[in-house]
């Protein structure tokens, strides 16, 4: 059943494995309702000024989609005429407009996306010439819509992506690292520990500085979507039924939500990272300039075996090299065997959350997990790990 124009309608978060249930409990805190996670996904409902809304506000998911039409699907056949049913071409697709379509799933003759996603080209572009004699363009980049397809059990849905490029690009980061965290994963990483600004956070492992950014953006409220927004980027800006005004109250509200203090009134916590790579610490603070968090974070040159904590206690969170990606340059035993030291030696009630790819490694510390949670940072298998320093 197609979509009625004007109504509350059902939608797709995709996220991060492992994010589901805190991406959930973002999407319900921007007043999305009937919220319930899938795998890599959340499923919820909202209006139209909930989809801008979700769109500039929310940190973790990938992209959004939003439910065009659902329709049984048990063969070709019938995803064709269900994908011509799906909408009102002549609204959504005239000739003049391109557009990309993207599948996941599958059914019995159609096991693979690449097909599925031809699939439903070919019939847009069977329509479209049976009404106007002609047909849109394909465009890979940038297309002025994006169609998603999925195919599950006997059934297909069609979506409109909302998003266009994935909403990890902050726009805040043209210099990285060599194995970079994603912005939204980073943000999940943070949601998951509770930190709230008001106690010190500190990566003696910083890297191009992705988690503390993160962090104090989501601590001084900073709207992950105002550059995309301001920028024309949002797929959705360039839709026919796309309510400018609307757009612009909710862009007016999330810019209101930036602050420079936390959201009681009091001072944001010290931030520090630290980095023995001169180069990388630099990048971090372009980074966090370009995402206008530097007054709040202190990025310094030096080794984590020499940090010294401020006298508060307060949260430890790293990334370290796992071996995966960066390869095996250093004693990644030995770096970690460093890292328990120091953590036991001067961190005495701290906590530290660590992300770890690699469970040889990081026993290296001989300290106990006190939780595990599972999480996927860019295919590789990985724990988002919680210590208690005593």
């Amino acid at each position: 059943m197609a979509v009625v124009e004007g109504a509350e309608y059902s939608c797709i978060a995709v996220v991060p494995p492992g994010l589901e249930l805190a991406a959930a409990a973002e999407l319900t805190a921007l007043a999305c309702t009937a919220v319930k996670t899938l795998h890599r996904a959340v499923r919820f409902r909202t209006n139209q000024a909930g989809f801008y809304r979700v769109h500039l506000q929310a940190r973790l998911p990938f992209r959004f989609l939003r439910e065009l039409s659902h329709f049984p699907c048990r063969n070709r056949e019938q995803l064709h005429s269900g994908v011509q049913a799906a909408a009102d071409w002549h609204h959504w697709l005239p000739p003049s407009r391109s557009f990309r379509v993207e599948a996941t799933g599958s059914m019995p003759g159609l096991s693979h996306s690449h097909y599925s996603a031809l699939a439903v080209k070919n019939a847009l572009v069977d329509w479209q010439r049976e009404h106007w004699g002609e047909r849109s363009s394909i465009e890979l980049d940038n297309p002025d819509l994006v169609l998603h397809l999925h195919l599950g059990g006997a059934d297909a849905s069609l979506y409109l992506d909302g998003s266009g490029e994935s909403l990890h690009r902050r726009g805040y980061r043209p210099a990285m690292g060599l194995a970079p965290l994603k912005e939204n994963l980073a943000a999940g990483l943070i949601a998951l520990t509770g930190w709230d600004g008001s106690l010190p956070l500190v990566d003696p492992l910083c890297g191009s500085g992705t988690l503390l950014i993160e962090a104090a953006a989501m601590a001084l409220g900073r709207a992950p979507g105002l550059e995309l927004a301001q920028a024309g980027r949002f797929a959705l800006q360039r839709w026919p039924d796309f309510e400018a005004l609307l757009w612009r109250d909710e862009l007016a509200v999330a810019t209101a939500l930036g602050r420079s203090k936390l959201i009681d009134g009091s001072p944001m916590a010290p931030i520090f990272g630290f980095d023995n790579n001169a180069a990388v610490v630099e990048q971090a603070k372009q980074n966090a300039a370009a995402a206008g968090v530097s007054p709040w974070l202190q990025f310094e040159l030096a080794d984590f075996r020499d940090f010294q904590p401020p006298q508060q206690a307060g949260l430890i969170v790293c990334n370290p090299p796992y071996g995966v990606r960066l390869g095996n340059e250093e004693n990644l035993e030995q770096l970690f065997f460093d890292l328990g030291q120091m953590l036991k030696q001067r961190c005495s009630g701290w906590q530290l959350w660590l992300l770890s790819g690699d469970p040889a490694s990081t026993a290296a510390m001989r300290l106990k997990a006190r939780r595990r949670i599972p999480i996927s940072n860019g295919g590789i298998d990985c724990r988002w790990l919680n210590y208690e320093i005593r």
